[in-house]
């Protein structure tokens, strides 16, 4: 890229390599938490920053660009599920082994275990809410229910992880006297990591 050019804008707006930037990490945990640490993905976060591209020049002034990408990376991880689907599995082919390199699954795997196996209504909407940091009734929206709905299911999955990730030991320390190390969930959206 010549450095010499000035940023182009669209609108007023910034160029589109800064929402890029800006926005690239959180796109990458909502794509990670809907689709897994696979390939898939890193794929439907591309699939998501290329839709995003084409429909730049046309996305209004004012509109909320966090909760437009969260929405478009949600219809793209759907797409991969859909596509997954299809696809046959060969029984001889090994599971993908998990990246050490911006993979959730190493920082706290039990807490990303536990994100997975709660029931899809509640994950999505502590994903969207926690991580995407959309208000809830953008999570309604891509959720397709109501504001007061994803509220409850997201405040549902979070007391679902809560229950499943406590310690069974009484205090801080294990029976060896040794802390325990269990991933801490946050009380504000936006801070899952």
């Amino acid at each position: 890229m010549n450095r010499s050019l000035p940023p182009r804008t669209t609108a007023g707006r910034a160029p589109f390599e800064t929402v890029v930037t800006e926005h690239g990490a959180t796109v990458l945990r909502v794509c990670r938490a809907v689709l897994g640490p696979h390939a898939d993905a890193d794929d439907a976060w591309g699939e998501t920053f290329l839709a995003a591209l084409r429909a730049w020049p046309d996305l209004p002034a004012d509109a909320n660009v966090q909760a437009w990408l969260v929405t478009i990376a949600h219809r793209k991880a759907i797409d991969v599920i859909r596509t997954r689907g299809r696809q046959a599995v060969p029984a001889d082919r090994l599971p993908e082994r998990p990246s050490r390199h911006g993979n959730p699954d190493a920082a706290q795997p039990d807490l990303w275990a536990a994100l997975a196996a709660l029931p899809e209504k509640q994950r999505l909407s502590v994903v969207h809410h926690h991580l995407g940091g959309l208000p809830y009734r953008d999570v309604a929206a891509l959720t397709g229910g109501t504001e007061a709905a994803a509220r409850r299911a997201a405040a549902d999955g979070v007391a679902a992880l809560r229950r499943v990730l406590a310690d069974p030991d009484d205090g801080p320390m294990n029976q060896d006297g040794h802390q325990h190390e269990r991933p801490v969930l946050p009380r504000t959206r936006g801070t899952l990591t």
